[in-house]
């Protein structure tokens, strides 16, 4: 008994790290035990996940850690492989956010709806309204020619004879004219020539007009050629005049049985319900052609015999020959609800010629939204619409014209609608409307305006291509009874017949049309697809290898918190002073022990001290020494 009591003998310092260690393996237990979904370290969190990810290449990572070279050769390579990826990611991301598109080319075979074809007569009529005003500025333009080119022009007798309101009218059109004069311009100088001066080297001078506002701030409108200048001049004084009518009206003189001889669509006559009459200032007066909505004309075949035939009167009469300095007349194919633009699409057709046009229709559709700047209608456009029909780039950017012209000028320009509570410009009421238009039009051009970016293409518009071709007409054997039958149905009694008379045919060349779509080139499958085969080549893993990458992610910041916490937690159990220490506090508060104070460490010895002592087990007195 003796023996064993020895043999169970412990100093208190072993028994006391005993204690210790028993505390910290059951302290492990219950952190094991309350990580059950988790782990105990990130080192052990990254050694599980590079040991069985799918993803090639991690597992390099684990199983070459005792070989340090190796383990970073491969961080380096993984990490790269990974900056590379997500580099090729930035790629795809940047593509797919700027909205690519693929265009699409369809042939379609249909019957075709037949344009609308406007055809204008190239002749610029004196119309009786303003008949005495044109007559009156051809007289101070055949003086201006004589004293600027010694040219004295040859004009048709008239009755000059005119009541007291013409002759006043006259006198004002006269003084206006004066103030805006064909002037020699030369080395930047602008100089007025006498009557009586010396002859000059015309090449070295330019010809042009000066326009100035109330404070004498001149615009230098000049010419390199003679012939530009002089029809530039002579067309501003001519609008002014067209603006004095008070009635547009009376500027609606038609006369289409005197202009188109004979009109023929798809083998049947076309009567006057067949076409829409307009003035323009220079091309004169213009005929639209299947404009009516209502009873549009659909071409049954292609070819010659099947679109519209017309045979129009070229000889000019009664026309202003400083206005006009072409003679035939000008045809223009658009779409139904679209304004003729004669300027921009129109091309002439030459007397004593048979015209030819076949056509081609092409249709353009764009998305719109994300992937461009069109519109559907024009509604999101910050240009009121000032024409009659539908939204066309060019509609708006004339608008946009107009209405900067109202704004600063404080009148409307002739050529181009007017907008509501406007009116014409005319120097007899806005004196210095010829300076304000050329400054506004040189800022135009330039795009000063804005007109150019805020009129945006629209998403869906129709075009026709063209291709002429050009024979004479008619021919030198049938001229004769051709020219009979006209004289005898038409009254044709034209001395030259030969530049009087032309023939146009208009007709669709075949029965497809041609539809250019747009179509998204990268959507949002087709960025997975690409952001796949990118995953695939640098890792050659799965989707299921990228919800293990997230899987590594949210465990890593539930081990985050959860450590975390448990450090908050131990940090309360030890900031409250005074409060008695259990058994496992007693550990904590050994291993703190030096960095307490005096008063603690007396406390804690006395705890120490009451815990049993393995010596009160052995016998006292005698008993001992007997033993």
């Amino acid at each position: 008994q003796s023996g064993s009591v020895k043999a169970g003998k412990m100093p208190e310092g072993e028994k006391m790290r005993q204690c210790k260690q028993e505390e910290e393996q059951q302290q492990k237990e219950e952190e094991r035990e309350g990580l059950i979904e988790f782990y105990s370290s990130y080192q052990e969190l990254f050694q599980f996940f590079c040991s069985n990810t799918t993803i090639h290449g991690a597992i390099r990572l684990v199983c070459s850690k005792k070989n340090k070279m190796k383990t970073a050769f491969w961080s380096v390579l993984f990490f790269l492989t990974f900056g590379l990826m997500y580099w090729q990611f930035g790629i795809l991301y940047r593509e797919y956010f700027s909205y690519p598109v693929n265009l699409n080319l369809n042939l379609n075979s249909d019957r075709l709806t037949f344009p609308a074809v406007t055809l204008c007569t190239l002749n610029p009529y004196r119309y009786s309204a303003i008949r005495k005003q044109l007559d009156k500025l051809d007289q101070i333009t055949q003086q201006t020619l004589l004293d600027l080119y010694d040219y004295n022009m040859s004009l048709p007798q008239r009755d000059w004879s005119s009541s007291s309101t013409q002759r006043r009218s006259s006198r004002s059109l006269l003084h206006h004219v004066q103030r805006h004069p064909l002037r020699r311009q030369k080395r930047d100088n602008l100089v007025n020539l006498p009557e009586n001066s010396p002859s000059v080297d015309k090449n070295d001078w330019k010809i042009g007009f000066v326009l100035c506002n109330e404070n004498n701030d001149c615009f230098h409108q000049a010419y390199s050629s003679g012939v530009d200048a002089v029809r530039e001049w002579y067309s501003f004084h001519y609008i002014n005049i067209l603006a004095q009518v008070p009635d547009a009206k009376d500027l609606d003189e038609s006369d289409f049985e005197n202009f188109i001889y004979a009109c023929r669509f798809n083998e049947a006559t076309c009567d006057k319900a067949n076409y829409t009459h307009f003035h323009h200032p220079l091309y004169g007066n213009c005929y639209t052609f299947n404009d009516n909505s209502s009873s549009l004309w659909t071409s049954s075949l292609p070819g010659i015999n099947n679109g519209l035939s017309l045979v129009v009167r070229t000889e000019q009469n009664d026309f202003i020959p400083l206005l006009s300095t072409v003679t035939g007349a000008r045809v223009m194919v658009h779409d139904q609800n679209e304004p003729a633009f004669m300027d921009d699409g129109g091309f002439n057709v030459r007397p004593g010629i048979e015209t030819s046009i076949s056509m081609r229709k092409e249709m353009t559709v764009r998305l719109g939204g994300s992937y461009s700047d069109c519109t559907e209608d024009g509604s999101d456009v910050p240009v009121q619409n000032l024409y009659s029909s539908r939204y066309t780039e060019q509609v708006c950017i004339r608008s946009c014209f107009q209405l900067n012209m109202v704004e600063r000028c404080g009148c409307a320009y002739y050529f181009y609608p007017l907008p509501d509570g406007a009116e014409y410009c005319d120097y007899t009421k806005h004196k210095a409307w010829g300076y304000c238009y050329y400054k506004l039009l040189a800022e135009f051009k330039a795009d000063v305006l804005g007109c150019f970016h805020k009129c945006r293409k629209p998403c869906k518009m129709t075009q026709y291509q063209l291709s002429a071709g050009y024979s004479r007409w008619p021919s030198a054997v049938s001229e004769d009874w051709v020219f009979y039958m006209l004289s005898q149905q038409n009254k044709y009694n034209i001395t030259s017949k030969r530049n009087g008379v032309a023939k146009v045919n208009i007709f669709f060349e075949e029965w497809n049309y041609k539809t250019n779509g747009e179509s998204p080139a990268f959507t949002v499958v087709t960025l997975l697809s690409q952001l796949g085969n990118q995953w695939s080549l640098w890792f050659g893993s799965s989707v299921l290898s990228v919800m293990e990458l997230a899987e590594l992610v949210l465990d890593f910041i539930a081990i985050t918190f959860i450590l975390g916490f448990r450090w908050f937690r131990s940090r309360q159990k030890l900031s409250p002073p005074g409060s008695p220490p259990n058994s496992q506090d007693n550990a904590a508060f050994q291993d703190e022990a030096p960095a307490l104070s005096a008063p603690h460490r007396f406390t804690v010895e006395a705890v120490v001290t009451t815990l049993p002592s393995y010596n009160s087990l052995e016998p006292r007195g005698p008993s001992r020494d007997g033993e």
